[in-house]
């Protein structure tokens, strides 16, 4: 009769320091979990309720800082501050329901190893945790978009985790084609390898490293408001969604950093895929976009939702004065383009400084040469470009109060 032998402890169970990050900051996730509050949020925000007040702090609202931004009425620029969240929060969804599909499949490829259990469990619970962000962001925008507008802006219906991340890119059908292939690769590849399941997170924290920038101070404005007990829902909802994503942000430098040295060298192959998803990453992140500044968006893409908002009875400009409006403001220097500009600097900065530990990613990669491509003579020749060729659409926004039915 055989006996079985005790396997041999796992490089990980050895790394105590590591071992114990893992379970502290699960525990930790856990016993702070917002979950049950974002869904109460979602059920009574009432945007009768907090229609007439900032939701973020000023600088973080639509165009801030443009030829709009300098002319508009205060109520204007209420609206404003409020788009920027609906806009912003739009773009988190999409990101986070690539979380959720990428938490498992890397999940998958992390679990066959010994003593990875609590890697996985909390990256279970970060999903779950993804699924009510995703719910009162949407129940939000879709309210807010219904009232000003009556059609959708910025929202979108849900979509799968092999869409274009960022909602506005410099895209077509072939590199939608091509984007959808090499994320189902991926998905593939993640969920069979441990090395490109841990590499994963690497990227999951660059993506999270500039959110955690702009979330921080979205999350301040319920920090530092007067009365928290009246204080706008969206702005709660900031502030619960950045206690969670601190906690994923963690997640990430932990898996990304810490755990990958527990693994196996990597194979050529391995550290290729691991670039190729650094320079996906770099290309996501390569523009800056003055409509929301801390997004990556191509500006030219968002032509047409500005020129319905600017036609739209919020500032009832004609199809003249629109479009004169986005030209001052997409196609002539100015002080948003400025500050867009200094924010992706600032991110390059913090990717290189998060980046550098890592021996696998290669100096092009560590250099951000790709994000560095970009400068604000670039940015103003492509919108001009594009503004020369830009077709308004024939069906405008309708009014606020006219029924919409989301689907």
């Amino acid at each position: 009769m055989s006996t079985q032998l005790p396997r041999d402890p796992s490089p990980l169970s050895l790394d105590l320091k590591t071992s114990k990050k893992i379970e502290i900051n699960h525990r930790r996730n856990t016993e702070d979990d917002h979950t049950q509050l974002l869904d109460a949020c979602a059920k009574t925000f009432n945007y009768a309720d907090c229609k007439g007040e900032n939701w973020n702090p000023e600088k973080f609202s639509l165009l801030f800082n443009t030829p709009l931004w300098d002319q508009s009425t205060a109520s204007q620029r209420v609206i404003l501050n409020q788009l920027y969240w609906v806009a912003y929060y739009s773009q988190i969804i999409s990101a986070e329901i690539a979380t959720i599909f990428y938490n498992q499949t890397s999940a998958a490829g992390l679990y066959g190893l010994n003593d990875f259990r609590g890697v996985c469990d909390m990256l279970d619970l970060e999903s779950a945790q993804e699924r009510a962000h995703i719910n009162a962001f949407f129940t939000v925008s879709e309210k807010v978009e219904e009232e000003l507008f009556g059609e959708r802006v910025f929202s979108y219906d849900m979509r799968n985790p092999y869409a274009q991340t960022m909602i506005f890119p410099d895209t077509n059908h072939l590199k939608n084609l091509w984007r959808s292939m090499q994320l189902r690769s991926y998905a593939l590849l993640s969920s069979g390898s441990a090395f490109i399941a841990s590499q994963y997170f690497t990227v999951r924290g660059l993506r999270t490293l500039n959110g955690k920038m702009v979330q921080q101070r979205l999350s301040q404005y319920y920090q530092k408001h007067p009365d928290q007990a009246n204080a706008p829902v969206p702005s709660l909802i900031s502030y619960y969604h950045f206690m969670d994503e601190s906690y994923h942000f963690n997640s990430s430098c932990i898996i990304g950093h810490d755990v990958i040295r527990s693994l196996p060298e990597p194979t050529p192959f391995e550290k290729m895929v691991g670039n190729m998803s650094i320079v996906g990453c770099q290309r996501d992140h390569s523009n800056f976009s003055t409509v929301v500044n801390g997004l990556f968006w191509y500006e030219p893409a968002l032509f047409e939702p500005i020129y319905k908002i600017l036609r739209s009875d919020i500032f009832n400009m004609s199809d003249k004065e629109a479009l004169h409006m986005m030209k001052s403001c997409f196609c002539e220097e100015n002080q948003a383009v400025h500050d867009s500009f200094d924010t992706t600097n600032l991110a390059i900065e913090s990717y290189k400084k998060y980046l550098e530990p890592l021996s696998y990613v290669n100096q092009s990669n560590k250099n951000l040469s790709v994000m560095k491509k970009m400068n604000i003579q670039k940015y103003l020749n492509t919108n001009r470009k594009e503004m020369r060729n830009f077709t308004p659409p024939t069906t405008l926004t309708r009014h606020r109060n006219s029924p919409i039915i989301l689907s």
